[in-house]
This record gives structure tokens, C-alpha cells and sequence, in this order.
């Protein structure tokens, strides 16, 4: 299947406020640190694939209490899918298109997450160079999602070299998307 990647939306932070809303009333009763929007749709200027990525960040002693609360309101929980620390769930609707992550605050993940976000917010340089190539990626009808994501490694990696993540990290993050080198 190929990969698609559109121009930067000014709906996507809109989309993602009302997502957030809903999240938080589904969590009412859960102790959460906070909802991000992360990944390229929150770099404003940064082309994306349409979907969001939003974390919910709670300590671990609240996952539990959380996975529930998302189910009951009919997310559906996948596990970690290999990655500790994140539990993946698929969304009850299709709109907006989402990914939707909790996470355990502190966890390398989810400082991930919030450490390229917040580089390409701050780095023009960088989300440019990183846009040309997931779009000339995409270009390629032959590519799929595995291969768009190791080819896009590389600036990756200059990105979080600007991030505050410690060499260990960074290898660590590098090892978890690039499994094989």
C-alpha cells in the first residue's frame, strides 16, 4: 500500500483539540499528566501523512485504570506492539484519522515523541529537510510504510542529535526503528 504524505493542514491542531476534549472526558476519572499532539502533524509547516498522533501521558501506576476508561468509551487496546512504556489503541471512528498512544511519563517513548516534535517546531532547517524526504519518499509508488519509515532514519537522527535525549537514547531509539543496522 503506498504511503501518503499531503501538505501541513491548519486543521490538524483543531482536529487535535477536539480529540484531546474527548479524551479527557474519557478520563475523567484517571490521574493524566497531559495530551500531546505529536508526530508531523503537530509541526506546523510540515508536510504528513493525515493522520495524528496524540499521547496521552499518566504514570504507571494509572495504565490500568486508563486502558479501561479508553475501552469503555470504545477504543480498542492493541498492547505495546514491541515498544515498553506505549500501549497502542485503534480509534472508535474514523475521523479524524489517529493514532492513539498512552504512555507512561518519563519513558524514553513518549520522550521521543515529544523531543522531535518539539526540534522540528524550533528548527525550520531541519522540518524542511525532513518534509522533502518523506515527500519524495511517497513519491515512490513502490515503497511501503516499512521501508518510508527506515528512509527517513537518517534525519531523523540529526534531528534528535539537537534534542536534549542522551547519546544512550538516541542509540537506544535508533536500535527500536532500525532493528536490523
Amino acid at each position: 500500500m503506498p504511503v501518503e504524505v499531503v501538505p501541513y493542514s491548519d486543521d490538524w491542531p483543531t482536529q487535535f483539540q477536539q480529540v484531546a476534549q474527548t479524551l479527557r472526558s474519557a478520563l475523567a476519572g484517571v490521574d493524566i499528566e497531559s495530551i500531546e499532539h505529536v508526530g508531523s502533524t503537530s509541526v506546523p509547516g510540515l508536510a504528513a501523512k493525515p493522520v495524528l498522533d496524540i499521547d496521552v501521558i499518566v504514570q504507571a501506576e494509572s495504565v490500568v485504570a486508563a486502558i479501561s476508561a479508553l475501552e469503555t468509551v470504545g477504543y480498542r487496546h492493541l498492547g505495546d506492539l514491541g515498544v515498553s512504556g506505549r500501549e497502542a489503541f485503534v480509534a472508535p471512528d474514523a475521523f479524524p484519522e489517529r493514532h492513539v498512544y498512552l504512555c507512561t511519563g518519563g519513558t524514553l517513548p513518549v520522550r521521543n515523541h515529544l523531543a522531535v516534535r518539539d526540534v522540528l517546531r524550533s528548527r525550520p532547517d531541519l522540518r524542511d529537510e525532513y518534509a522533502e524526504v518523506k515527500v519524495r519518499l511517497a513519491s515512490d509508488p513502490r515503497i511501503d510504510i516499512d521501508s518510508y519509515i527506515a528512509a527517513k532514519s537518517a534525519v531523523l537522527r540529526k534531528v534528535l542529535h539537537e534534542s536534549d535525549l542522551s547519546e544512550i537514547e538516541r542509540e537506544q531509539i535508533w536500535q527500536l526503528n532500525n532493528p536490523s543496522g
